[in-house]
C-alpha cells in the first residue's frame, strides 16, 4: 500500500444508507458492511482521521451526540438496497432530507451508487430503473468525457476503465448546470460532481471502495437474483464466479484468473481503482486548511 494521502486529523462521517433489516442480512449472508469498506480505505489513506458511522435509514437517525454538520470535514455515503425515488418510504425520505441539509450547509460528500442517485434527485435530476437491467460485478468500458479532464475528482484516472458495480436504477438526468463526467454502454451517467454554493457532492455509479474479495461476497449473496435475471445459468455458476474473484484477490498476479475474469490493473490496483476517493480526500484536506 502506498503512503497516506493525508496525515491531517480530519473528521469524517460515514453515512450507511442501508436499513436495519438489510444490515442484519449482510451478517447472515457473509457480505461485508459497506461502511467497513470506507473505513478500510481511510485506515490506509488517512490514518489519523476521526471517523463516525451513522445509519441514516433508521428512524432514530441523528449525528453523534454533541456534534453538528460543521464539525465534519466530509461525509461518505454508501450504497443502499432501497429505491431513491420511493419518496414516501420514511427510510428514503429521511435520507433525502439529510442530503438536502448537507447541500444547504456547504458540506462536502462522496457517494457511490446510491450516492450519485441521491445527489441527483435532491438537486432536481431524475432517477429511474435502468432499461438495460442490472449492471453487476464489473462495469465495462467506462469512458471519461472532455468535462472529466478538468474535474478534480477524476484527475489521474485512465480515460477508459472498468470498475466494480451493482445497481438496477440509474441517473436518467442530472440537475440543471451539472454535467456527466463519463459513462458506458450500460449506464450513460457513471460519474458527476454536484455543487450548490460551497457544497459539493462527488458521485459515482460504480464502487471505487470495493475490491475483488468484497465484490465476490456480494455476488455470492445475490445468487438467486442473478440467476433469475439470466446472468448465470444456476447458483453453482454464481458460486464459482465469486470464488474466482476471491481467489484473484488473494493471488492478483494470476494470469489465468485475470484472463478468466477479464480484469486488469484498473480493477486490481487500488492506486487506479481508488483515484476518486484519494482525490476527494485531497479536496477536503485542502479545504480544511
Amino acid at each position: 500500500m502506498s503512503s497516506p494521502v493525508t496525515t491531517s486529523k480530519l473528521r469524517i462521517c460515514i453515512v450507511n444508507c442501508y436499513p436495519a433489516a438489510s444490515r442484519r442480512n449482510f451478517d447472515l449472508s457473509d457480505v461485508g458492511h459497506p461502511h467497513d469498506l470506507f473505513l478500510e480505505f481511510l485506515r490506509h489513506a488517512a490514518p489519523h482521521a476521526i471517523t463516525d458511522i451513522v445509519y441514516v435509514a433508521d428512524p432514530e437517525f441523528a449525528l453523534p451526540e454533541g456534534s453538528n454538520i460543521d464539525d465534519f470535514d466530509g461525509f461518505m455515503w454508501t450504497g443502499s438496497d432501497l429505491t431513491v425515488y420511493h419518496v414516501d418510504d420514511p427510510r428514503v425520505s429521511g435520507q433525502i432530507a439529510f442530503a438536502k441539509t448537507l447541500m444547504n450547509s456547504g458540506a462536502i460528500s462522496f457517494g457511490s451508487c446510491w450516492g450519485i442517485q441521491m445527489a441527483a434527485l435532491v438537486g432536481g435530476g431524475e432517477v429511474a430503473v435502468n432499461p438495460n437491467g442490472r449492471e453487476w460485478g464489473i462495469a465495462r468500458g467506462i469512458k471519461l468525457n472532455d468535462e472529466a479532464k478538468t474535474s478534480p475528482m477524476l484527475a489521474g484516472k485512465p480515460e477508459k476503465f472498468d470498475a466494480f458495480i451493482m445497481h438496477l436504477d440509474e441517473v436518467k438526468s442530472l440537475p440543471e448546470g451539472t454535467v456527466s463526467l463519463g459513462g458506458n454502454k450500460h449506464t450513460s451517467i457513471q460519474a458527476a460532481v454536484l455543487e450548490n454554493g460551497d457544497a459539493a457532492f462527488w458521485g459515482t455509479q460504480y464502487h471505487p471502495e470495493y475490491n475483488l474479495h468484497e465484490m465476490g461476497r456480494l455476488i455470492a449473496a445475490r445468487a438467486v437474483a442473478l440467476v433469475k435475471e439470466g446472468h448465470f445459468p444456476d447458483e453453482e455458476a454464481v458460486a464459482n464466479y465469486a470464488a474466482d474473484m476471491k481467489a484473484l484477490y488473494e493471488n492478483p498476479d494470476s494470469v489465468e484468473l485475470r484472463e478468466r475474469l477479464k480484469v486488469g490493473d484498473d480493477i486490481i490496483d487500488p492506486q487506479i481503482r481508488q483515484v476518486e476517493l484519494r482525490n476527494w480526500l485531497r479536496f477536503i484536506d485542502n479545504r480544511a486548511d
